[in-house]
């Protein structure tokens, strides 16, 4: 009998992952319609390497504390699975391995390509008459995948951004001179994080100053205007940028040509860096940028109990929808209100999803491409709430050890 589930991570992580893990371990540990719980490791590489660990034995207390742990404790990959008319052998492979391990269901937790894998991987089995659930569990800190209120993982990356800039701008208000500080914040194509920088605000603090995301041409003529202006009413600003700005002709500001090496070679640098440049070329005033890069994903001691709890949910749902027959899905979210902040779950087609991308819409950007509205504000504030207690030893943050992705060299 195929009642056996193997889950798997994939893609980039997020401090939040985990939990959606703990939450399909979870449910399927205690599901008396399935056997053994196995995880594949460097997702869907694990099921063609034939690399498991298994979870059936864990209990609460073990799951609580993989729930909490950052990053992907089944560790990841960024492997493009083919059609199966480009290598129909490799198909073969996988459901071989489901085949001889009794696998009835397959939980496949990641972001677009991670979708788009689950959508090939239903089809084939529904085009081979294959007796298995193939589900997906979204996450990304990005927050791009459509038709999902948000993703896991990007409430609690949003909330690191927001007290991040926060800080940084009381650093900055510390000298009586002025001075630009340009934060740069992950989001290649769609600027959810950096739209999460203006929950940094107090009435007293209105950092960051100015807000720039993908979604709108940028103009570095019109940048400098909007510096100049603020450096007129305020001593010290805040700037956040998208990494992913880009021209109206859709070049990267990224790769801004500008700056050579001694053999003439272009050098292409962070966003935050170009403008750091063209600030101190410009203006002469004091400037610095800072990359928050990884960190907005592995902060695990600041996660946001409200991602960290659906984050769960998501995970059980995807389980206990397989559970009915169903395959070829995602678990999604759907808003019902903002205040009081109600959501509920449900099961989209995976193939609806995959592939596709969500902006942050037009209403959540100002009129001049340089800040966010209140309708922004209001879609964010309820993700970031509450906070998921890390466990700390000797005054540094406890994590389950990860030893199956530690490599040792004797």
């Amino acid at each position: 009998m195929n009642n056996n589930l193997i889950v798997a991570q994939s893609g980039g992580p997020t401090a939040a992952i985990n939990s959606s893990l703990a939450g399909v371990c979870s449910a399927a540990v205690k599901s008396p319609q399935i056997g053994q719980v196995y995880g594949s490791v460097h997702g869907i590489q694990g099921v063609i390497k034939d690399q498991f660990i298994e979870f059936t034995d864990w209990d609460d207390t073990a799951l609580d504390r993989l729930a909490k742990t950052p990053a992907m404790y089944l560790g990841s990959c960024r492997f493009k699975l083919p059609e199966p008319s480009e290598d129909e052998e490799l198909y073969k492979t996988i459901f071989d391995r489901f085949e001889s391990m009794h696998i009835g269901y397959f939980i496949y937790i990641g972001g677009n390509d991670s979708m788009d894998t689950v959508v090939k991987l239903s089809a084939y089995a529904k085009a081979h008459n294959k007796q298995i659930s193939i589900a997906g569990v979204p996450k990304t800190i990005d927050n791009d995948l459509i038709i999902t209120d948000h993703t896991p993982g990007f409430g609690s990356a949003a909330k690191y951004v927001a007290n991040t800039v926060r800080e940084v701008a009381y650093d900055t208000y510390i000298y009586d001179t002025k001075s630009v500080t340009i934060i740069e914040i992950m989001g290649r194509d769609a600027g959810w994080l950096t739209t999460a920088s203006a929950l940094a605000r107090t009435k007293s603090s209105p950092a960051p100053h100015l807000i720039y995301l993908p979604e709108v041409a940028f103009s570095k003529d019109n940048f400098i205007e909007d510096v100049k202006k603020n450096l007129e009413r305020y001593k010290n600003i805040v700037v956040a940028v998208s990494e992913g700005i880009h021209d109206k002709s859709g070049n990267y500001i990224s790769a801004d040509t500008t700056y050579s090496d001694r053999f003439g070679h272009s050098q292409l640098s962070g966003a935050g860096r170009i403008l750091e440049n063209l600030v101190k070329d410009r203006l002469g005033v004091k400037v610095r940028s800072i990359e928050l890069n990884v960190l907005q994903r592995c902060a695990g001691h600041i996660v946001s109990k409200t991602d960290f709890t659906e984050a769960f949910a998501q995970g059980e749902y995807a389980v206990t929808h397989s559970l009915t027959g169903a395959s070829g899905f995602m678990s999604a979210i759907r808003r019902i209100s903002d205040s009081p902040y109600r959501t509920e779950l449900f099961a989209v087609d995976v193939a609806d999803v995959a592939n596709k991308a969500k902006p942050v819409p037009e209403s959540f950007i100002n009129e001049y491409g340089n800040n966010v509205t209140k309708s922004a504000v209001d879609y964010l504030t309820p993700l970031i709430q509450g906070e998921a207690a890390a466990d700390f030893e000797n005054g540094v943050v406890d994590y389950l050890p990860v030893l199956h992705l530690v490599h040792h060299r004797i």
